[in-house]
C-alpha cells in the first residue's frame, strides 16, 4: 500500500507542476498559443510520466533502505543514529554564526548552500565515527553494563579495529580467519586501500593487474559474507605520501591493529608501538612441528642439490630434504626426520628413509 501511495504522490505533484508550471513561461510565449488549456493537459501528462518513473526509483529505493536497516544489529543502528544526531548538532552549531554575517542579497543562496553542504559533510562524519567507535558510544550510554564492568576491572579486553593492507587483501587467507571465528572486532578497508587495488586492477603488467582483480573480488565476496564486520573507512591523509605510511598513520589515529603479512610494513609499525597481526606469521606458528625421530610419509618430487638427495614438500608448503631418497623419485615412502633448520625463506626439514635408518 504504501509503495503505491509514493507512487501516487510522485505522478500527482508532476501532474500539477506540469499543470500550474507554464504559468511561469515567457508572457509572449503564452501569447501564442492558442490553446492554453489543452498546453496545459499535455504538460501535466508529460511531467506526470516523469513523477512515475521518479517515484518508482524513490520507492525502489525506499525499500532497499528498509531492507538493509532491517538487517543491521540494534547496536549499529543506534550508534548510527547517535552519531549522525551529533554531527548534525555540531553543523548547526557551526552554522549559527554565518546566518548572522550581512551577506548581499545576490548572495543570499550561499547560506542555505553552505547549510546543506555542511549538515551532510558532518552528519557522515559522525555515522563514520560511530561505525568505529561504536561500542564505546554505548558503554557511556550504560556504564552500568556488564560488559563495561568486566573492562573497567580488567577481567574483559575490548577487541580493537583491524585495518586490512593490500597485500593482505590479495593474499586472501584473511577470509579462512573470518570463516573460523578467530578474527575479533570490526574490519576497516581504507578508502585509499581501495584506490591502490583499482591501481593495480588497471595495470598493463598482466600479473600485476589479475593479482589487483583478485583482490577486488576477494574483497567484494567478505563484504557480502560479512557485511557487519566489514566497513569501508574514509579516512585519507594528503599530506602523506606512502600508502604503507598513511596505514601506520590511520592505525595511530584510531588505535587500531593492523592486519598485513608485509614483513617491512609490520616492523615499521612495531617501532610506532601500533600492534600487528602478520597472517605469515601465524602460518609459521601453525605449522606442526617435527622433532629428530618423527616419522612421516612423503612423496620424494625431485632430485636434491647433492648425490643421492631427494627432495619432497609438505602439505604446507615446507621443503624436506631426505639424504638417500633419490632412488625413490615419484615414490610415497616413510622418512624419519633427523633435524630442521629455520631460514629467512622459511623452514626446512632434514630426513632420511626409513630403509637407510634401519640398514
Amino acid at each position: 500500500m504504501l509503495d503505491a501511495i509514493i507512487i501516487i504522490l510522485f505522478i500527482l505533484a508532476g501532474a500539477g507542476m506540469g499543470f500550474y508550471g507554464i504559468e511561469l513561461l515567457p508572457y509572449n510565449v503564452l501569447e501564442q498559443v492558442t490553446n492554453i488549456e489543452g498546453l496545459r493537459s499535455v504538460t501535466a501528462a508529460f511531467t506526470a510520466l516523469i513523477g512515475g518513473v521518479l517515484g518508482l526509483v524513490v520507492q525502489t529505493t525506499y525499500r532497499r533502505l528498509e531492507e538493509q536497516v532491517r538487517q543491521m544489529p540494534i547496536d549499529v543502528l543506534l550508534t548510527r543514529a547517535i552519531g549522525l544526531v551529533i554531527g548534525l548538532l555540531v553543523a548547526n552549531l557551526m552554522l549559527a554564526p554565518l546566518f548572522l554575517l550581512p551577506i548581499p542579497r545576490e548572495f543570499g543562496f550561499i547560506k542555505p548552500l553552505v547549510a546543506v553542504l555542511f549538515s551532510v559533510m558532518l552528519g557522515f562524519t559522525g555515522v563514520n565515527l560511530a561505525d568505529t567507535h561504536g561500542r564505546a558510544f554505548l558503554r557511556l550510554l550504560n556504564p552500568n553494563s556488564l560488559e563495561s564492568m568486566l573492562i573497567a576491572e580488567g577481567t574483559l579486553k575490548p577487541a580493537s579495529s583491524k585495518i586490512l593492507d593490500t597485500s593482505c587483501i590479495i593474499d586472501g587467507r584473511v577470509e579462512k580467519l573470518l570463516e573460523t571465528g578467530f578474527l575479533e572486532g570490526q574490519i576497516l578497508v581504507p578508502g585509499f586501500i581501495l584506490q591502490e587495488l583499482q591501481l593495480v586492477a588497471d595495470a598493463a603488467n598482466d600479473q600485476k593487474r589479475a593479482r589487483g582483480r583478485r583482490g577486488l573480488e576477494i574483497l567484494n565476496q567478505i563484504r557480502e559474507n560479512y557485511p557487519d564486520r566489514i566497513q569501508i573507512h574514509s579516512a585519507d591523509y594528503e599530506d602523506v605520501q606512502t600508502v604503507d605510511a598513511k596505514l601506520v598513520r590511520l592505525a595511530l589515529d584510531i588505535n587500531a591493529t593492523l592486519l598485513t603479512n608485509d614483513y617491512n610494513l609490520s616492523q615499521v609499525a612495531t617501532v610506532q608501538q601500533i600492534s600487528v597481526l602478520n597472517i605469515n606469521d601465524l602460518t609459521q606458528a601453525l605449522r606442526p612441528n617435527y622433532l629428530p625421530g618423527d616419522g612421516l610419509d612423503l612423496k620424494i618430487r625431485k632430485e636434491g642439490k647433492e648425490p643421492s638427495q631427494g627432495i619432497g614438500y609438505l602439505e604446507d608448503g615446507t621443503m624436506v630434504v631426505v639424504e638417500a631418497g633419490s632412488d625413490y623419485v615419484g615414490d610415497q615412502v616413510r622418512v624419519i626426520v633427523t633435524s630442521s633448520l629455520q631460514t629467512s625463506a622459511g623452514r626446512m626439514i632434514f630426513a632420511r628413509t626409513e630403509q637407510s635408518v634401519m640398514a
